[in-house]
């Protein structure tokens, strides 16, 4: 393993060495994670670790369950399975009568491909998660793989929590779930489609959508193959519909640096939205003779330029700020953000005004096209940290999920919209315990808390020259500083990393990455 992550980075993997041997153990297993993930064997191994640790012992008095299989190639090897399971199985042919099995009282549907085998004690899994569900579950989920012509097993997903938002763009659900039966519509079937069609069904059907679907964190399906995300999406355009879109507030902090912010209102100036935009510019104790001109000049029409000589607290600084706002949607913005999209905020408010959404963030990218943020994973590293960060847009990366739209645990607030009432409802940033790092972070969970998810939208893509203004807080004072916001995060949302955890720990505080992906790597990677 180690001698293939080598021959993947050398460069790397010798400095990981290199900090190892220094003592800086999590600063090496941080740079080690997404190599020996990536490495030729790893699947392998990792099945080593964790699958002799999925087995469930059989529930008594099971609710039924009748598996619903494709006619067509390899149907043998999967009914075979299902027996070894003990689950009952019907070949469904055209004009089969799902319908007819509705008023089977408790009973589960699972709709399979001809082909597809179960794992060894799937069975067992399933009846005890089906016994488990409360009323208003419809669908229960397992992750999967793919299995090969000679029967190797590669590219396993290991899947989000339920996210009713990733689902509009990638059915993780069909062939790996079972349904409720009472969900199933009373018409026939046609020979295509007829799986996911009993999915999005039973999905409908449920009250509640954040409860529509469960998830058994364990590969129970060897596949031929699966259903692929659609991308890439559409751009966005505007329609006759945005109108209604409420004003927007642009709160952009800077400090000196007007080269940097002088790019960042050129992109708010050819910005397209259907209302004029209330931009509001912070001044931070600027004291460069050019920047204090450049403020000057700014036409009063365009922006508003107000003064804060307060120590640099983003926080603080985005809360006062907030007062003198007059939009109903507030967007935080980097004076480091340069915006080469001119529909990004018809795409992120279009996003925001929904019930259900808190935050909205954006596809952020390095200057050399490489991804910055594409959503926030809590729990990496010990605090939380960019998904996704460092891979191409154009990579496939972990099944498409930089380039789709999804619930995730938090966004940035380097470019983020939410609903005024909203962030005010919460108490708008913490600025005494995350002054400057994790505020947003902390807005996002406390956000949820009230049944407002932050959204990740990679159809608002911008250019981040991150910290180029503010600096990196390599000086003691910024470390120190930096350390008792992790310890905040740590103590307020459970964050904690322990760097030696017990083989098959399932402790994860984001439900949407994986107990089996590493805590290591802000790339989606299995834990080695």
């Amino acid at each position: 393993m180690h001698f293939e992550a080598l021959l993947l980075d050398p460069v790397r993997y010798l400095r990981c060495l290199r900090w190892w041997m220094a003592g800086k153990r999590l600063r090496a297993r941080l740079g080690l994670a997404p190599l020996l993930g990536r490495a030729a064997h790893a699947y392998s191994l990792w099945q080593v670790r964790y699958e002799p640790l999925t087995a469930r012992p059989e529930p008594p008095n099971p609710p039924r369950i009748i598996a619903l299989v494709g006619d067509g190639t390899g149907i043998a090897a999967t009914l075979a399975s299902l027996a070894a399971e003990r689950f009952e199985a019907q070949v469904v042919a055209e004009g089969f009568e799902i319908g007819s099995l509705a008023d089977q009282r408790g009973a589960w549907l699972m709709p399979l491909a001809s082909g597809d085998v179960l794992a060894s004690g799937a069975g067992a899994w399933y009846r005890a998660a089906a016994k488990a569900a409360q009323a208003a579950t419809q669908v229960i989920y397992a992750d999967d793989d793919l299995k090969g012509p000679d029967r190797e097993r590669h590219l396993p997903h290991l899947k989000p929590d339920w996210n009713s938002e990733l689902f509009r763009h990638f059915d993780f659900l069909t062939g790996a779930s079972i349904v409720r039966a009472s969900s199933a519509p009373a018409s026939n079937f046609a020979s295509q489609g007829w799986a996911a069609r009993l999915v999005t069904d039973a999905l409908h059907a449920a009250n509640r959508a954040d409860e529509a679907a469960l998830h058994i964190p364990a590969i129970l399906h060897h596949r031929r193959i699966r259903p692929a995300p659609c991308v890439p999406l559409a751009p966005v355009q505007p329609t006759t519909t945005d109108h209604t879109l409420p004003r927007v507030s642009i709160l952009i902090p800077t400090h000196n640096r007007h080269d940097l912010l002088g790019i960042c209102l050129d992109g708010l100036s050819r910005t397209i939205y259907p209302h004029r935009l209330d931009i509001i510019v912070i001044d931070n104790r600027s004291d460069d003779p050019a920047t204090l001109d450049f403020l000057r000049a700014i036409e009063p029409a365009f922006a508003n330029v107000t003064r804060d000589d307060g120590p640099f607290n983003f926080a603080a600084i985005n809360n006062r700020a907030v007062h003198a706002a007059q939009g109903e949607l507030l967007c935080f913005l980097n004076n480091d953000v340069e915006l080469t999209d001119p529909y990004w905020l018809i795409a992120m408010a279009r996003q925001a005004v929904r019930a259900d959404v808190g935050a909205v963030g954006a596809q952020l990218l390095y200057p050399d096209g490489r991804i910055q943020h594409a959503g926030v994973v809590v729990g990496i590293g010990g605090a939380a940290a960019h998904a996704h960060r460092l891979i191409d847009p154009q990579e496939e990366g972990y099944f498409y999920r930089h380039a789709l739209p999804q619930f995730t645990s938090a966004v940035t607030a380097a470019c983020m919209v939410v609903e005024r009432a909203k962030f005010v409802a919460v108490g708008g940033f913490d600025a005494e315990r995350f002054a400057v790092s994790f505020n947003d972070v902390d807005l996002c969970l406390r956000l949820a808390a009230r049944g407002w998810r932050s959204l990740y939208e990679p159809r608002a893509r911008a250019v981040h020259h991150e910290s180029a203004s503010r600096g990196l807080d390599r000086d003691p004072r910024g470390a120190a500083r930096q350390a008792r916001e992790v310890m905040a995060l740590e103590k307020r949302w459970g964050t904690k990393l322990a760097l030696f955890a017990p083989t098959g720990d399932s402790s994860s505080p984001d439900p949407f990455h994986h107990p089996a992906l590493s805590r290591l790597s802000e790339q989606f990677v299995l834990d080695l």
